[in-house]
C-alpha cells in the first residue's frame, strides 16, 4: 500500500477485507453485463464507458471507507493518467495517420494490389502470415493492425470474404510479433522483469508462440477452403475500377508504409514514426492525388494551401469521398484523431479502475490467496494466467496485468525452484496475448477502433490469442519445456 496522506497516520489506514475486494469487481461484471445486454456491441459506444466511471467511483468508495482520503484517490487517477500518456498518442497518432494515408493514396494503393495478389480461398491464412512478418520485423502489434491490418480488412470488404475472421487472423499475427520480437516493448519489460535476457525469453516464448501460431495458420486456411464459395470476379472488377478511376494508383503511394517500416526497425519512437509517415504521406499526396486533395477542401486557396488543409483536416476529423461506389466509400472514408476518442474515454475509464484497485491494494487481497491454494506446478500455473486474463478484465490495461502477476508470482517461483523464464513465459502467454480479447481493455479497444471490428465479433477467430495461453497451461499440468533450478 502506499503512504497515506501528510498528517494522515499510517494505523488509520485499514486493510481491505475480502469483501471490500469483491464490491467493485461485483459492480463491474453488473454494470458492463447489464450494459451489453441492454445496448449489445453499441455499448462500446459509451454504456461500458459510464460503467467503468461508476465502478472506479464504487472502488473509491471502499477505499476512503478503509482510511484512504481523496488525496490518494485523486493521485491513483492521475498516476494512471501518466501510464497511459503513451498509449493515447499513438492511439490518437494511428487515427491521424489513417485519415491521411486514405487521402493521399497509400491505404487504397495497398488494397488495389492486394485484391489482385490474394485469393479468398486461403486469404485468413496469409493475413495472418503477413501481419506477424510484419510484427516480427517491427516488433508493435499496434502498428501492424493500425497500418497494414488496416488495408487487409478492407481487402477483405471488396473480396467478400469475413471482414471478423480477418480481424481476427490481424490481431493473431500481430500479437506473434509482440511476443518474439526483440523490438517489442513488452517482451523487453517481460525479460527486465524477471532479470533475464530477452533472447533467452525470446526462446522460451516460442514453444508456445510457434505451435499457437501454426494452429493458428491450420484454422485459417480450413475456415477458408470450408466457408462459402465467393464468385468475386464482379464485385472486385468494380472496385478495382473505382479506385483506379478516383485515386492514381501508383507504388510511389506505398512510400510512407515504407518509411514507416525503416523508422520502426531503427527503434525510432512509436509516436513519432507514425507521425512522420502521417506527414510525409501528406507530401506524397499532394503530388500524385491532386484531384482528391481539391476536391477534399471546402474552399480552394492554392494547392500548396489546400494541400496542408486537406492534410490537417483528415488528421483531425478523417477521410471522405463519394465514388458512387458503397464498399468503395466505406473503405476510405474513415480515420482521423477525432475517430479515436471514444476509445481514449474506453482507456480512460478502464484504466483508473485498475489503478484503485491496485493502489488500495484490493487485487493484492484477491490474489494472496490464490498463491497459497495453488499447491501443484499445473495449479500455480493456471493461477498466474488466470490472474493476467482476470487483471485484463477488471484493469484494462496489458502492462497491470503484465506486470502485477510478474511482481507478486516471483517469490514462489523461485522458492518452488522454477526457472525465471517459466514466469515470462506466462506473463506474456496470459497478460499480452489476452488483452485483445477484452473490450474495455486498452489492447481490445484499439484493435476494434483501427480494424473496425468489434472486439467480441473477431474473438472467437483471434485463435493465437485463445491457443497460446491454454498451451501455456497444459506444459504446467504435463512438465513439458518448464525449466527448474535451484529452490
Amino acid at each position: 500500500m502506499h503512504p497515506p496522506d501528510v498528517g494522515h497516520e499510517p494505523e488509520t489506514i485499514r486493510p481491505p477485507s475480502l469483501l471490500d475486494a469483491l464490491v467493485p469487481l461485483g459492480s463491474l461484471v453488473l454494470l458492463i453485463g447489464g450494459s451489453l445486454l441492454l445496448f449489445g456491441l453499441d455499448a462500446l459506444d459509451g454504456p461500458v464507458q459510464v460503467a467503468l466511471i461508476i465502478c472506479t467511483m464504487v472502488a473509491a468508495l471502499v477505499a476512503m471507507k478503509n482510511g484512504y482520503t481523496w488525496g490518494h484517490v485523486e493521485r491513483a487517477a492521475q498516476g494512471s493518467m501518466a501510464s497511459i500518456a503513451s498509449a493515447i498518442l499513438i492511439l490518437l497518432s494511428v487515427g491521424a495517420l489513417i485519415g491521411v494515408w486514405c487521402l493521399s493514396g497509400t491505404i487504397p494503393t495497398l488494397v488495389y494490389y492486394g485484391i489482385q495478389i490474394l485469393s479468398p480461398g486461403w486469404y485468413y491464412a496469409a493475413t495472418a502470415v503477413i501481419c506477424g512478418v510484419v510484427a516480427l520485423s517491427i516488433g508493435s502489434s499496434w502498428t501492424t493492425a493500425g497500418t497494414v491490418g488496416v488495408g487487409l480488412v478492407g481487402i477483405a470488404t471488396a473480396l467478400g470474404v469475413s471482414p471478423e475472421i480477418t480481424a481476427g487472423a490481424v490481431v493473431s499475427g500481430a500479437y506473434l510479433g509482440d511476443k518474439l520480437s526483440p523490438l517489442s516493448e513488452t517482451t523487453v519489460l517481460a525479460s527486465q522483469l524477471v532479470e533475464v535476457d530477452v533472447h533467452e525469453h525470446i526462446k522460451r516464448q516460442a514453444w508456445t508462440s510457434v505451435p499457437a501460431f501454426s494452429i493458428a495458420v491450420v484454422v485459417f486456411l480450413l475456415l477458408g477452403v470450408a466457408g462459402p464459395e465467393v464468385d468475386d470476379t464482379v464485385s472486385t472488377t468494380v472496385e478495382l475500377d473505382a479506385l483506379n478511376g478516383v485515386y492514381n494508383i501508383t507504388p510511389l503511394n506505398l512510400a510512407p508504409l515504407v518509411l514507416l517500416a525503416v523508422l520502426s526497425v531503427r527503434k525510432v519512437p512509436a509516436t513519432l514514426a507514425l507521425l512522420a509517415a502521417t506527414l510525409f504521406a501528406g507530401v506524397v499526396g499532394a503530388f500524385t492525388q491532386p484531384d482528391i486533395v481539391r476536391g477534399f477542401v471546402d474552399e480552394e486557396r492554392g494547392p500548396v494551401l489546400d494541400s496542408i488543409t486537406a492534410v490537417w483536416q483528415a488528421a483531425a476529423t478523417g477521410f471522405s469521398i463519394d465514388t458512387g461506389v458503397a464498399e468503395v466509400d466505406g473503405l476510405v472514408s474513415r480515420g482521423g484523431m477525432s475517430s479515436m476518442l471514444l476509445t481514449v474515454w474506453l482507456i480512460i475509464g478502464a484504466v483508473t479502475f485498475g489503478a484503485l484497485l491496485d493502489e488500495m491494494g484490493l487485487l493484492s487481497r484477491l490474489i494472496d490467496p490464490l498463491i497459497s491454494a495453488a499447491r501443484t506446478t499445473g495449479r500455480l500455473f493456471a493461477t498466474v494466467l488466470g490472474c493476467s486474463l482476470g487483471l485484463n478484465l477488471v484493469a484494462g490495461d496489458q502492462y497491470i496485468a503484465l506486470v502485477l502477476p510478474m511482481r507478486v508470482f516471483r517469490g514462489e517461483f523461485a522458492r518452488r525452484g522454477l526457472h525465471p523464464t517459466t514466469l515470462s513465459r506466462l506473463g506474456a502467454d496470459g497478460g499480452t496475448v489476452t488483452s485483445a480479447l477484452v473490450p474495455w481493455n486498452s489492447c481490445g479497444a484499439f484493435m476494434s477502433a483501427v480494424l473496425g471490428v468489434s472486439t467480441l465479433l473477431y474473438l472467437p477467430y483471434a485463435v493465437f490469442n485463445i491457443v497460446s495461453p491454454l498451451l501455456s497451461v497444459a506444459y504446467g499440468a504435463t512438465g513439458f519445456t518448464i525449466d527448474r533450478e535451484e529452490p
